[in-house]
């Protein structure tokens, strides 16, 4: 990192971006400004953690552009007691975020390299509450069901059924829906006693949720 001053001012602009593009749930905005995402970009794109923008990662992923990573995390609507499944650990970014917001996080990836990386930062931020599981994340984590809120960071074609029945009655699933290779949007959705209730939020684009374990 640069000196003191320099990492205070861009800190502070990262924080004024994501008020600036809808971010305004305070408890989301403090997780955001405690859990430093320089911690979480290294190598070539080091420069550029403060910017809002996607950046690649090991085994083909990318950590997602923050004012996303404010977004989902402020129309998931955690409280402090909640069981959080996340679809997707990647960088470890979005789960430490969680952490901060709930009482357990639950975290699934398929590549073993990503969960390492993760567990170590995880451990770097003193952060508890997490448990990380090399796993297909689309068959999501049933021993554990149900959760009060899933966050999955891959796109599905639809809605993965193995996750909606994993959710708690009044419980919250953030989901980017849409083809790999097309504009996806994100979708909250709601589980009622009587079903569930879909709400379109905004257009993103993530990579695809893949089945099956990664080579790495």
């Amino acid at each position: 990192m640069t000196d003191e001053p320099d990492f205070a001012e861009r800190k502070m602009r990262f924080l004024f971006a994501l008020r600036q593009r809808g971010v305004t749930d305070p408890r989301v905005l403090e997780a955001m400004e405690r859990i430093d995402r320089g911690e979480f970009v290294r190598g070539h794109f080091e420069d550029r953690a403060y910017e809002d923008t996607p950046l690649p990662i090991p085994c083909g992923q990318t950590i997602s552009q923050p004012s996303v990573v404010g977004l989902m995390t402020q129309a998931l609507q955690v409280g402090p007691r909640d069981k959080v499944l996340e679809i997707g650990t990647g960088s470890g970014y979005q789960a430490a975020i969680l952490a901060l917001l709930c009482r357990r996080v639950y975290t699934i990836d398929r590549h073993r390299r990503l969960v390492s990386e993760a567990e170590a930062l995880f451990r770097h931020f003193d952060l508890t509450n997490i448990t990380t599981l090399v796993a297909d994340g689309s068959h999501g984590l049933p021993e554990q069901a149900p959760f009060d809120r899933i966050m999955v960071t891959a796109a599905a074609e639809d809605p993965p059924g193995p996750l909606l029945a994993q959710l708690k009655i009044g419980g919250i699933m953030v989901v980017p829906v849409g083809q790999s290779d097309a504009v996806q949007t994100l979708i909250r959705v709601r589980r009622e006693e009587h079903g569930f209730e879909y709400d379109e939020l905004r257009q993103v684009r993530f990579v695809p949720l893949v089945e099956g374990l990664g080579q790495t």
